[in-house]
């Protein structure tokens, strides 16, 4: 039921126990009742909703829940009599529950209420709920985007929409780990090209790349070719292959421009993308090291450097400086998470793979030691587990070109057999179709099947077959969708809808707002797909059972109200996932 009609009746519960006259009585005394809370019941026999009030106030109003119940449940149904009808019946039962059917009138009030919104059902219209900086994907430019990479677009960006529909200013924000020991080696690695030694050549760098990719960095930057990335100036090789930071210079922006190529097919732009090798050339790291060791939390130790991290809830220290003068990971991560908070982003969120578990409470601990009011638990982190895909019945390990891994590209390749846009909406659906935090297995046949096992084929067959009704509707009998209004709904024959199966659907839709909302608290999108899923198969169920474009006018208006309102949740659930929502398949 809608979220104003659910307060308007809870409100009644807490009116109806204030009235009880024991109530007057343990308030003096100084005694505090509990609120009333009203749920859907277990077993649909029992009600649209239920009531366990009576049972949590016996103690304090010193009379059995059953009594209280009774009391209860009389006052609440003629209050609402006398104002809103909401409620057909209320039922005691049990110790003291107490259970409400609604009225036709209650279930079909969401149809009305998305005629007057429109595309705004769902989604916070005053905003105002802060910023917001979402970091995710943020690959180091060493190779093509692997499916882990993937599992974080889809997992970002679908959060990033839920937190703007819930009324949040979101940036997003790719973070470039451009410096360090990968980058030298992805540098060696096409340099031994360039020199014409092969990944399988005993001379070529034991941790090098050895990726098809390799070799195209070396030709382009051997026949001297220019290559740019977003935010990023233009690199012209100097087809010298002496020259290593030359190559450094090249690959890295080559790298960049593929992994911005992978994110362009996948539809996804970051606002910001942010470089760690700026947090050095601006002086940022060694401020952190410098105001660290300020505040007295660092000590020497085995030549090295260490932050006393353990203060802040760390398991054990950190290195902060090697033996060789060079800052550990962790120095840059606090150094960049300090900028974050500097920007004026009281939240940010982080989404990474799960392997970086230890980085949470170091990061955190290092920014506590900052003594500089940053908050406990910023940032937040949502961490993601591994994905394996299943091709022909196989697991798949190895991609030609990427060399030890599946790229992002190939997977959204075989997933739309030719199409791009398949490809996109299968991956993406799929990739935050289960929790974060479980392991995931992409079945690279099921995306291609048409099936009802399908769950993007199966959401975006619903929304193409209301399409397809709405315009025999429109052919037949000159049905104008986008001309219903408040107004109008008045002589649609609204409550004509009394079926199961279209209640079933008015309490779906009626679900649909504060289902938006938890997902983006709880920054949870695998809730949306379950939704959709659920949403298209009630859908699917009505379309085999009934016939809409029936000659009985006031049924055949109503029923298309309701259609068009489904097809209007599916479309904003399947946008909020980044998928499309196709109007014929």
């Amino acid at each position: 039921m809608l979220e104003k009609d659910l307060a308007y009746l809870t409100n009644l519960f807490d009116q109806a126990a204030l009235a009880l006259p024991a109530s007057q009585e343990a308030l003096a005394n100084g005694q505090v009742l509990p609120p009333a809370k009203l749920e859907a019941p277990r077993q649909s026999s029992h009600g649209d909703l239920a009531c366990s009030l009576a049972m949590q106030c016996a103690k304090v109003l010193r009379l059995k829940p059953r009594e209280i119940a009774e009391q209860l449940a009389a006052s609440v149904v003629h209050a609402d009599r006398d104002s809103r009808g909401l409620i057909e019946a209320a039922e005691v039962a049990g110790a003291g529950f107490i259970n409400l059917r609604l009225s036709l009138k209650a279930k079909q009030a969401v149809l009305q209420t998305m005629v007057e919104q429109g595309e705004a059902f769902g989604r916070a219209t005053l905003g105002g709920r802060g910023k917001v900086l979402v970091e995710f994907v943020s690959a180091n430019p060493t190779g093509p985007l692997h499916v882990g990479h993937g599992r974080q677009a889809a997992l970002g960006d679908a959060i990033c929409r839920l937190l703007e529909a819930a009324g949040y200013e979101v940036q997003r924000e790719f973070y470039y780990n451009d410096a360090g020991a990968q980058i030298e080696q992805l540098t060696r690695s096409v340099q031994a090209r360039l020199q014409g030694i092969g990944p399988d050549d005993a001379a070529f760098p034991a941790d090098g790349y050895r990726g098809d990719y390799i070799l195209d960095i070396a030709k382009a930057y051997q026949d001297g070719q220019s290559v740019t990335a977003r935010q990023c100036e233009t690199v012209t090789a100097k087809a010298d292959p002496s020259d290593f930071e030359a190559i450094r210079q090249f690959s890295v922006t080559y790298l960049r421009n593929e992994q911005d190529l992978d994110l362009q097919a996948f539809g996804l732009a970051f606002d910001v993308y942010f470089l760690e090798s700026s947090l050095y050339r601006d002086g940022a790291v060694d401020a952190v090291v410098q105001r660290l060791n300020q505040r007295g939390h660092c000590y020497e130790l085995d030549e090295a450097l260490w932050l006393r991290t353990t203060d802040f809830g760390d398991d054990k220290d950190r290195v902060m400086r090697k033996r060789d003068g060079h800052y550990t990971y962790f120095v840059p991560d606090v150094a960049y998470h300090r900028h974050k908070w500097a920007r004026g982003f009281k939240r940010a969120i982080n989404i990474q793979g799960s392997d970086h578990h230890g980085t949470v409470a170091r990061v955190r601990a290092g920014l506590q030691a900052l003594d500089e009011g940053i908050d406990l638990d910023f940032p937040d982190y949502v961490l993601h587990k591994m994905v394996t895909v299943m091709r022909g019945g196989q697991e798949v390990k190895i991609s030609k070109r990427a060399g030890s891994y599946v790229s992002l590209r190939d997977l959204m390749d075989w997933s739309g057999d030719g199409d791009p846009q398949r490809g996109r909406d299968a991956v993406r659906f799929f990739l935050i179709s289960r929790r974060a935090d479980s392991e995931f297995q992409f079945d690279v046949d099921l995306a291609l099947s048409r099936s009802d096992e399908n769950p993007v084929y199966y959401v975006q067959y619903a929304h193409a077959r209301i399409c397809s009704v709405l315009r025999q509707a429109q052919q037949q009998f000159d049905w104008q969708a986008h001309r219903v209004n408040a107004q109008h709904m008045a002589d649609l024959g609204i409550e004509r809808l009394s079926s199961e199966r279209e209640l079933a659907l008015c309490a779906l839709l009626a679900r649909w707002p504060s289902q938006v909302q938890e997902a983006a608290e709880q920054l949870a999108p695998h809730a949306i797909a379950f939704y959709l899923r659920e949403l298209a198969s009630a859908f699917h169920a009505w379309y085999n059972a009934d016939r809409f474009l029936v000659e009985d006018q006031a049924l055949r208006e109503a029923r298309l109200v309701l259609l068009g309102c489904i097809a209007q949740v599916l479309r904003q659930g399947l946008s909020l996932v980044g998928v499309s929502a196709p109007e014929s398949m």
